[in-house]
């Protein structure tokens, strides 16, 4: 059974920074990517960063130049750096991993990420 976990959520200040961890078990087959999406307090879930099993990384606009993803994807381990923290980043930043054969992705619980004002 594949498990998703999350952890470094937490609350901080406006332009303050924040660095999540995401890794996965149970994992018997090749990854594509892993990804982390984010939900907000009104239910909207949104791309926000994604890097393939090749290391090659992509960005959700409101993000860009602010958080970096990092990790490896072979390793079933990923970051996620966010620096210059804006209220409106405040969600459950959830972690998925992507099966390349199938296409199907595997989601963690998310961590919570506040900022405040």
């Amino acid at each position: 059974q594949v498990q998703v976990y999350e952890s470094g959520g937490g609350l901080v200040q406006a332009g303050g920074s924040l660095r999540l961890s995401c890794a996965a078990s149970g994992v018997t087959f090749e990854i594509g990517y892993m990804a982390w999406y984010r939900q907000t307090p009104v239910n909207r879930r949104d791309l926000v960063a994604r890097i393939t099993r090749e290391g090659l990384t992509n960005y959700a606009a409101f993000v860009t130049g602010r958080f970096t993803i990092s990790g490896d994807v072979t390793k079933n381990t990923i970051f996620l750096q966010m620096n210059s923290l804006k209220v409106e980043d405040t969600a459950v930043y959830i972690c998925a991993v992507e099966g390349h054969e199938t296409g199907y992705e595997w989601w963690g619980q998310g961590t919570q990420v506040t900022v405040s004002s």
